[in-house]
């Protein structure tokens, strides 16, 4: 047994992850290869490269859980160049790397009109659901009758296979030999006016885990790309349920890629001023010497054609979050992904242990002419 690790990869405004847990187990959110092959200059990381090498260091071909929060680009990218996919024999074969469970939300069943990756995993996603083995879904499980009634399938068939927000998956225990617990905060269904309940079948899986080493609980909170209408749902259904603690956390994903639009709709002009739920969630759940990372490009500076940009990161957010974590209480930090990797292409990693989160320190690397990067996206 060994310390739990989290792996966040350099890829631009993209995520991938990978948590190692305590008993050997390996976890990936999401998986985005966008690094462009033919341009020598993209310091972005090979990631089918990285984690096949880490994969062989640990004598092993398959993940234990591949988590796809959502559908988009910067989530599945190259997905079905990398992965072995048991619904269509062109998908299997050579190196492959196979996934153990597959963990999606609803909106990875229901969708229509999935284009590339994105349709590859659906597929996936249904033919496994259908067979009912290596799949969780993330949902109100009514939210899925009328797909399971068209499979010739019903909710209490497939009930152990879906978990909904507000719940813990099945199966992981932070007192157990993997050390880790789960707890889902999203997609959920919430009721609004008079109308019953409304399920957000297309969210984000946003969720925390709950490392437990000694006699100490880290928090680490995944938010995808919620933006802050969806992450102020969150805090008032978790504040409803008395779960206000299941979004406590010493780490945390930024959402979106540092996008000032998961803390406000108005930029501000030097700062994002977040609304309230949501400046909550980062002020007062955030703990302290916490770690926030934002899996982006590098922040831009004032006035250059990168802060005129429409695309995240945002100037105004990341300064946001750099305010909160360098206050004398919090005693936090704030990392960025691409901006820890300006000579060679290095993760960033965060390891797990009984005194708490700690990032570990990028080592010096050659220097490098790098005179080309590619264009921001995401």
């Amino acid at each position: 047994m060994s310390f739990p690790k989290i792996t966040l990869f350099p890829l631009g405004n993209a995520d991938t992850s990978r948590i190692d847990l305590r008993d050997g187990r390996k976890m990936l959110v999401d998986f985005a290869n966008m690094r462009n092959a033919a341009d020598p200059y993209d310091k972005r990381i090979d990631l089918p490269v990285e984690l096949r090498k880490d994969l062989r260091a640990a004598r092993r071909d398959a993940f234990d859980i591949v988590c796809f929060t959502h559908l988009d680009k910067d989530h599945v990218c190259g997905s079905s160049d990398f992965f072995w996919f048991d619904h269509a024999s062109k998908y299997q074969g050579g190196d492959r790397i196979k996934i153990q469970d597959l963990w999606v939300p609803a909106g990875a069943i229901t969708e229509v009109g999935c284009e590339d990756c994105a349709r590859v995993i659906r597929e996936e996603a249904k033919y496994r659901l259908r067979r009912g083995y290596g799949i969780r879904v993330f949902s109100r499980p009514e939210a899925l009758a009328g797909w399971l009634e068209r499979n010739g399938l019903s909710i209490e068939s497939r009930r152990h296979l879906i978990t909904d927000a507000g719940q813990l998956v099945p199966g992981y225990n932070r007192f157990g030999p993997e050390g880790v617990e789960f707890f889902i905060h999203a997609p959920f269904g919430y009721r609004r006016d008079d109308r019953g309940v409304e399920d957000r079948n297309q969210d984000s899986v946003v969720f925390q885990a709950t490392f437990r080493e000694g006699m100490r609980d880290t928090r680490a909170l995944f938010t995808a790309d919620m933006e802050w209408r969806g992450l102020k749902d969150i805090v008032n259904i978790s504040r409803k349920h008395g779960n206000s603690a299941r979004l406590e956390w010493d780490i945390m994903k930024v959402p979106h890629h540092s996008s000032y639009l998961s803390l406000s709709d108005v930029k501000g002009e030097n700062r994002t001023v977040p609304v309230p739920e949501v400046r909550w969630l980062h002020e007062e759940a955030g703990q302290r010497r916490s770690i926030m990372v934002s899996t982006s490009w590098e922040i831009p500076a004032a006035g250059t054609p990168e802060d005129k940009d429409l695309q995240p990161p945002h100037r105004e957010a990341a300064n946001y979050y750099k305010s909160v974590q360098s206050t004398f209480e919090r005693d936090g930090e704030f990392a960025v992904t691409m901006e820890r990797t300006k000579t060679n292409p290095r993760p960033t990693e965060i390891e797990v242990t009984a005194q708490g989160a700690k990032l570990i320190s990028v080592l010096a690397a050659p220097a490098t002419v790098l005179s080309s990067s590619p264009v921001r996206a995401g």
